[in-house]
């Protein structure tokens, strides 16, 4: 087959000549019209996006692509209402997974078959003004706080992904933001980044449990969508390849390969699945940080089955500061349970000691959180990937 080509491309015939000019001017005209629609993709932008500073970018603009929908086409809740576990159980499956925030000793589940349909929740809880996101095709859910230099912001989709990651918009100025990072990249607040608030994804059942008068997100959202089922189905195969995602894949772990990433101090490291679902609890130190990550119990994927509550368990990890008092505790499995060794008390998947002598206490969580891994590594390739000693 080469050797046909290279006669081909070399042929002095009239009638190769003539199709290999043909051939070159289409490649040509290709170029040209490809150039062309990503000088236009900026000029479209600039026109749908007039508030937007595109002077102010800390990417190449070429990186970012739309993801179908047009701005605010995947509309974020901006007006939530909560119910009692008594109504939630009429709707939520017990394994289904929820991001809780806790916040002075109360806390609230977000359900991520609701986030799945609208990817931002802008919420103030107890007087802590957040913004719990959720990205399906990165497996992000991250906590915002969502005060930038004393300005209260709310956030909506832009419709338009970056490394197959959400980008969001803030509403007062329109600059962009990346979700995965929570970083500025186009407009007035470039540079700047979100804190995070520390969240856990855990099943809807533990969250009751630990909770029981915790309030939950209501499905009365003001939209009509199809809550509960899952609009990527099949979309967390270990072997498949991740969405809209042109960059090269990390190929120290499988792209959809679920991991728990820690950041401290600059650095970053990450926990494969296959280890926790192994180990069940990895007690490790990272920056001068002791922590601990538990594996509690399973959750029910959100991106398996046409329908959630039908759809495969998968594990559950948390990251936690594991110090209590000034003394760093070491947990381990004891049948089902978390327990640490020093004192025999036993530990739920939120980082509540709930029986044995520490109970009431209450471990600090970590800014981490469960992503794909190809997601990780994309936004941060200098990651530690954490392998079991």
């Amino acid at each position: 087959m080469y050797v046909a080509i290279w006669e081909f491309w070399h042929s002095k015939s009239w009638s190769y000549r003539f199709i290999r000019i043909l051939v070159l001017a289409t490649l040509g005209w290709w170029v040209i019209s490809w150039s062309g629609m990503l000088v236009k993709a900026e000029i479209r932008w600039e026109s749908e996006w007039p508030k937007t500073d595109f002077s102010q970018t800390a990417v190449d603009l070429n990186e970012i692509m739309s993801g179908g929908p047009p701005k605010d086409g995947i509309p974020a809740i901006d007006d939530p209402k909560f119910v009692s576990s008594e109504d939630a159980d009429g709707w939520l499956d017990a394994r289904e997974p929820v991001i809780v925030v806790q916040h002075q000793g109360h806390a609230r589940a977000y359900p991520l078959q609701i986030l799945i349909y609208h990817e931002i929740v802008n919420d103030t809880f107890r007087g802590l003004p957040i913004s719990v996101t959720f990205c399906p095709l990165c497996n992000a859910s991250i906590v915002f706080d969502r005060r930038v230099n004393g300005k209260l912001l709310d956030f909506g989709t832009t419709g338009k992904l970056r490394k197959s990651d959400l980008v969001m918009y803030d509403r007062q100025t329109e600059s962009w933001w990346q979700q995965f990072i929570g970083a500025c990249i186009v407009g007035e607040y470039m540079g700047t980044k979100l804190k995070e608030v520390p969240s856990q994804i855990v099943a809807y059942e533990d969250f009751k449990k630990a909770y029981p008068s915790g309030e939950i997100l209501s499905k009365e959202t003001g939209y009509r969508r199809s809550y509960g089922r899952n609009p990527y189905r099949g979309y967390d195969r270990i072997g498949d390849q991740p969405f809209l995602f042109t960059d090269p894949v990390d190929k120290r772990l499988p792209a959809m390969e679920r991991v728990l990433g820690v950041i401290r101090k600059g650095r970053s490291r990450i926990y494969p699945y296959s280890e926790l679902k192994e180990r069940g609890v990895i007690n490790d130190e990272f920056a001068g940080l002791p922590l601990v990550i538990i594996h509690d119990r399973s959750v029910l994927s959100v991106l398996d089955a046409g329908t959630i509550a039908s759809s495969r368990l998968i594990p559950a990890a948390n990251g936690f500061d594991r110090r209590i008092d000034d003394r760093v505790l070491n947990f381990e499995l004891s049948g089902d349970n978390v327990i640490d060794r020093e004192t025999g008390t036993q530990w739920n998947g939120l980082g509540q000691a709930v029986a044995g002598p520490l109970k009431g206490k209450h471990l600090i969580g970590i800014d981490a959180g469960a992503h794909f891994a190809f997601a990780w590594l994309a936004f941060r390739p200098d990651s530690e990937i954490y392998k079991g000693k």
